[in-house]
C-alpha cells in the first residue's frame, strides 16, 4: 500500500500526460473550490509562471526531482515577487528583498509554488486560529482546527489541493497539524535544512519541515531542500539526507517507548491507535524497549520560556521603523508603541511579554537559565536513550483535533497540546508524524523521534509501516 502521489504526478508530467502548467492550473482550481478552508493567504500566479518555465526546462534536461508538481509554502518563508505576511497585520504588505534558501532549492528541483499558506501569526500558535487573515479549518471537520502553526500547509495537503507543502516546526508546528489532518509531516534534524529566509520565531528551535500524504513524498521533498547553507550559521556542515535502500521489514530496529510521552493529558482515544501502531511495527520485526526520560515532564515550561525569550528578541525588529507597517505618532517612541500595539495580535503580544519578563534583570537566572539547564539535561537523557534504541515512538498530539474556539481565553491549556512534540525541538532531534488510525472519525498521528541525523531511518520505518497499512491513503470525504 506504499504510495507516492508526488512521483505519480511527476511521472504523468514527464510522460506528457500532463504538464507543469496544467498541474498548477488544476491545483489553483482546487484551492478556489476549497476556499472555505481558508488554507491560503495568497495565490502566487506570477511566481508560479516563473517556476513553470524553469520546471519545463529542467524536465527537458532530465534533471527535475520534483517534476513540475505544484506545492505550497507557509507564509513565513520569504519569497521574491510575492508578499511574506507571517499572517500579521504588521507585515500585510511586506515583500522580501531576497528568496529563502528552501524555496530556491524547491525551484531548482522543478517544483511550482502555487501559493503561500495561512498560519498562526508569526508561527505562534497551536490551532491555526491566531491569524490576521482568519482561522484555517480542518478538512475532516470544518468545525475543528487543523493544528498550528502550519495550519494552511497541513489543510492544503489533507484536502489534496497540492501534493506537498513546506511548513516550519518550532515546537510541533509540522507534526501536530499532520496528526490532526491525517497526513505525514517531518521536522528534520536541527541544521539539516537551511533557516535562511525563515522569519524567526525561536532561532534555536525553528526548522523548516515538509507535509505530504505519504512518507515516500516526504523523502523526495526533504532530499531536495536538505543540505549545508553557508548563508545560515545554524546549518550543519554534514547536512543532507542519506540515501538508503528501503528495507522489506523492521528486523533489527529497536523502538523505544517512553511512558512519560503517553501521560500528561494524552487521551485514551489517541493512546489506543498509537499503541496499536507500535504493535504493528513489532509484528514487522521491530523490538520494543521500555525507556524513562525524566526531564520530559518539564519540557513544556522550559520550551515556552526559551521560545518566548527568543521571540521577544527576534520580533523587536518589527517596530514600524525597520520593518512593518508604521502607525502615526508624535515621536519615535510613540510610533513604535502604536505600530506594535496595532500590528501584533493578542497571542504574539502575550509571548513577547512573557519572553521580555524572563529576560529581565533579576529573573533571567530564575527562569531562562534554569530552562536552558533543563534543556541540556534533556539532550543528555535523549542521548542515553538512543544508546538503547534506534527510534522512539509516541503520540504526535495528546488529543484529536479540538473544536474551533475550544481553548477560548485559556492559553495555558492550548500550550499543553504541545506536550508530545516540544521535547524533539529542545533536543534538536528529527521527528515525524504519520497517520495511524482514527478516533470518532478524526485522524490520529504516530510520532517517531530519532537521534540526530537519523532522518533517513525515520523515513525508512515510516515507509515500511505504510507499506502494510492504508491510513495515509484516507482522504476527507469532501475532497476525494
Amino acid at each position: 500500500m506504499n504510495s507516492s502521489p508526488l512521483a505519480a504526478l511527476a511521472g504523468q508530467i514527464a510522460a506528457g500526460e500532463s504538464s507543469p502548467e496544467k498541474a498548477a492550473a488544476d491545483a489553483c482550481a482546487a484551492i478556489d473550490r476549497a476556499a472555505v478552508l481558508n488554507a491560503f493567504i495568497q495565490i502566487t500566479e506570477k511566481r508560479a509562471a516563473t517556476d513553470i518555465e524553469r520546471a519545463e526546462q529542467l524536465i527537458d534536461s532530465g534533471n527535475s526531482p520534483l517534476g513540475g508538481v505544484p506545492v505550497a509554502v507557509k507564509d513565513i518563508i520569504c519569497t521574491l515577487e510575492t508578499r511574506t505576511t507571517c499572517a500579521s497585520k504588521l507585515l500585510a504588505e511586506f515583500t522580501s528583498p531576497y528568496e529563502a534558501t528552501v524555496t530556491g532549492l524547491l525551484a531548482k528541483a522543478g517544483a511550482v509554488v502555487v501559493g503561500k499558506t495561512n498560519l498562526d501569526e508569526f508561527a505562534m500558535g497551536t490551532t491555526g486560529e491566531h491569524s490576521a487573515f482568519g482561522a484555517t479549518r480542518n478538512p475532516w471537520d470544518r468545525q475543528r482546527v487543523p493544528g498550528g502553526s502550519s495550519s494552511g500547509s497541513a489543510a492544503a495537503v489533507a484536502a489534496r489541493l497540492v501534493v506537498a507543502a513546506l511548513g516550519t516546526d518550532t515546537g510541533g508546528s509540522v507534526r501536530m497539524p499532520a496528526a490532526y489532518c491525517g497526513i505525514c509531516g517531518i521536522k528534520p534534524t536541527y541544521g539539516m535544512v537551511s533557516r535562511r529566509g525563515l522569519v524567526a520565531y525561536g532561532s534555536s528551535l525553528d526548522q523548516a519541515g515538509v507535509f505530504a500524504s505519504a512518507a515516500a513524498d516526504l523523502r523526495i521533498v526533504l532530499a531536495a531542500i536538505a543540505g549545508h547553507d553557508p548563508g545560515d550559521s545554524t546549518s550543519r556542515p554534514d547536512a543532507g539526507l542519506a540515501e538508503t535502500v528501503l528495507p522489506e521489514n523492521l528486523n533489527g530496529i529497536r523502538i523505544g517507548v517512553v511512558e512519560q510521552l503517553f501521560g500528561q493529558g494524552v487521551s485514551d482515544e489517541v493512546a489506543g491507535p498509537v499503541r496499536a501502531a507500535i504493535g504493528q511495527m513489532q509484528q514487522l520485526g521491530a523490538s520494543i524497549v521500555k525507556l524513562e526520560i525524566e526531564s520530559i515532564r518539564h519540557a513544556i515550561p522550559a520550551y515556552y520560556i526559551i521560545a518566548c525569550a527568543e521571540a521577544a528578541s527576534n520580533l523587536s525588529r518589527f517596530d514600524g521603523i525597520r520593518y512593518g507597517s508604521r502607525a502615526s505618532g508624535e515621536d519615535i517612541e510613540q510610533v513604535i508603541m502604536r505600530s506594535r500595539s496595532q500590528g501584533f495580535g493578542a497571542e504574539v503580544k502575550r509571548r513577547i511579554m512573557l519572553g521580555s519578563f524572563v529576560l529581565c534583570h533579576g529573573y533571567i537566572d530564575a527562569y531562562y537559565r534554569k530552562a536552558q539547564q533543563l534543556r541540556r539535561k534533556l539532550i543528555d537523557e535523549f542521548a542515553s536513550a538512543f544508546a538503547q534504541c534506534d527510534l522512539i515512538a509516541a503520540p504526535a498530539a495528546p488529543t484529536t483535533a479540538p473544536r474551533l474556539g475550544e481553548f477560548g481565553d485559556d492559553p495555558v491549556r492550548m500550550y499543553g497540546q504541545d506536550v508530545c512534540t516540544v521535547p524533539a525541538n529542545l533536543a534538536g532531534l528529527p521527528a515525524l508524524s504519520i497517520p495511524c488510525g482514527f478516533a470518532a472519525g478524526l485522524p490520529v498521528g504516530l510520532q517517531l523521534i530519532g537521534a540526530k541525523m537519523s532522518d533517513a531511518l525515520l523515513l525508512d520505518c515510516a515507509q515500511v509501516y505504510q507499506g502494510k497499512t492504508d491510513f495515509h491513503l484516507q482522504v476527507p470525504p469532501e475532497y476525494q
